[in-house]
């Protein structure tokens, strides 16, 4: 029998890093997580400190090594993902500049509108440039602002002595890498969001000099890509001495978050769907072609799995609504602020949502917290509770906030099935939603189809990092690895709770429908 070898891998989410230990089996022996901060402020910024991404990273994989699970002279790689769409801007000795602007950062949604102007026009954008990117890329610029080429733009506009110092601009795992081994590169899947790649030939993708005039970005300040599962490199003397591993320990390319749930989840194989339910959320599965649907921000584009396209369908907030329903409304820290209980607040919410009718009594919560992207992008959009009544409970808020990320989760759902055109019979769910029994019972029924809960759903981005590490070093395939998989639970869709999530999901649809103008008129001037 071959000897088991390791992966450490670094998972690092908007919430804080989780980092795992994977054998070459694809088993997950131990994990650690750590907390970073987020700030968010008035006209749609949201950033982050990479010294903070580091400084936890590095904690948490300590804690880690420390605990002696494995030998550390079997640990033969690190894998890196974590949260995509973000940028981080470097200068020539690897300093960063100023706190990365992430994944929801939308100021620079007006530099979009900038360079995709021009007549004659289809769906803002101007037709010539449109056809383009969609001919050359399979997909655009998003009008939230909220991808990598906005943040760009926007520290060129605005920051225009950072931007001329800035030597590089990484991407948050990309950032890990270069900390690791001291190597400055991406990935072909990674800079797909920044629209500037030419992916025609899945096996051939090269920055187009045509995207990079027509959108305003310098090739010189964009990393050279490589394949998620080729070597950047060793790690550094000095990191092999901090850690006490093998200097020979590799550092492969890796793969952002979206991409590695899709592969950690076990679904490899074209037409498998994904689910993942964490600070955010999104529906993904690799399709064997290239496709656009534009209208609902859904298009085929590099997957992490090198030579394979994929499609992912984004909902910006899902199990952070309830954060918010927990620090905003019932546990604030102001004048009527009361203790939070000791027991984990969200099995509170699990037993709360258990005890509550189907649907809410007609209740209705929209969790458009900070814009939205697909299917609908529309960063003005906010969320709200509908149909209030003096006779609404706590309890019926808490179950409400569960449906209604069920019910957006639908609504891109739907959209999925029109792109692949194919009815599914099932999806695996993975992100620290999956951990909720009730929560999965919710997704069967609002969505109609059966749920496989993932054993270990919130390492599933760790291990499809390290499912990358194992393919490219020879340890073991993307198959064998997800034939592997274990699901914890299989939830059925009860039929008569889905006549009445039906309903209320045509009524959630019809809540954007009704007021997407007032959204409008209340926001614009606050972004």
């Amino acid at each position: 029998m071959k000897s088991l070898k390791y992966v450490l891998a670094i998972d690092l989410g908007t919430s804080g890093p989780k980092v795992a230990l994977i054998s070459s089996e694809g088993e997950i022996i131990g994990q650690e997580v750590e907390k970073t901060a987020l700030n968010v402020f008035d006209g749609g910024g949201a950033e982050q400190s990479p010294d903070d991404w580091w400084s936890a990273s590095m904690s948490a994989t300590k804690k880690l090594l420390d605990k002696e699970l494995v030998a550390r002279t079997d640990i033969v790689a690190i894998a890196c993902t974590g949260q995509w769409a973000g940028t981080v801007a470097l200068d020539k000795n690897g300093n960063h500049l100023m706190d990365a602007m992430i994944w929801f950062d939308s100021r620079g949604a007006s530099c979009i509108d900038e360079i995709i102007a021009g007549f004659p026009k289809i769906s803002g954008y101007a037709f010539p440039k449109l056809r383009k990117w969609i001919k050359l890329t399979g997909g655009a610029p998003s009008r939230s602002g909220k991808d990598p080429i906005a943040h760009i733009l926007y520290i060129q506009k605005h920051f225009p002595e950072i931007y001329k110092k800035t030597h590089k601009f990484l991407e948050p795992k990309d950032y890990l890498n270069y900390k690791l081994t001291g190597r400055m590169v991406s990935t072909y899947d990674t800079m797909a969001l920044h629209w500037v790649t030419d992916n025609r030939d899945i096996n051939n993708i090269n920055y187009n000099e045509g995207l990079l005039k027509m959108s305003g970005l310098e090739r010189e300040k964009l990393p050279d890509m490589i394949n998620s599962t080729d070597v950047v490199g060793s790690i550094t003397a000095k990191i092999a001495e901090e850690l006490g591993l093998n200097p020979d320990v590799k550092v492969v390319g890796g793969t952002p978050d979206v991409q590695s749930a899709l592969i950690g989840s076990g679904t490899v194989r074209d037409y498998e769907v994904n689910l993942c339910v964490g600070t955010s959320s999104f529906i993904s599965c690799h399709v064997p072609y290239k496709k656009i649907d534009l209208l609902h921000n859904i298009a085929s584009i590099p997957s992490g799995i090198p030579g394979r396209y994929f499609i992912a369908n984004d909902q910006e907030t899902a199990a952070v609504c309830l954060s918010f329903l927990k620090d905003n409304l019932f546990f604030p820290d102001d004048e009527l602020s009361t203790t939070i209980p000791d027991e984990d607040i969200y099995k509170i919410f699990d037993k709360m949502v258990a005890n509550t009718a189907v649907g809410s009594n007609n209740l209705i919560f929209t969790p458009w917290l900070y814009g939205e992207r697909s299917p609908i992008d529309d960063h003005h959009v906010r969320g709200g509770f509908y149909n209030m009544s003096l006779e609404t409970t706590r309890r019926q808020m808490v179950r409400a906030v569960y449906e209604g990320v069920a019910y957006n989760s639908r609504w891109l759902f739907m959209y999925i099935e029109k792109f692949i055109n194919k009815k599914l019979e099932h999806i695996n769910i993975i992100g620290g939603g999956a951990k909720s029994a009730v929560w999965c019972q919710i997704f069967a029924d609002v969505l109609g189809c059966k749920v496989r809960q993932v054993k270990n759903p919130r390492q599933a981005n760790a291990k499809g990092a390290a499912m990358l590490a194992l393919q490219g070093l020879g340890y073991a395939t993307f198959q064998e690895v997800a034939d592997k998989t274990e699901f914890t639970n299989i939830f059925e869709p009860n039929l008569e709770n889905k006549k009445i999530y039906d309903k209320l999901f045509n009524e959630f649809v019809t809540i954007y429908k009704n007021n997407k103008q007032t959204y409008y008129r209340l926001n614009h001037q606050s972004l």
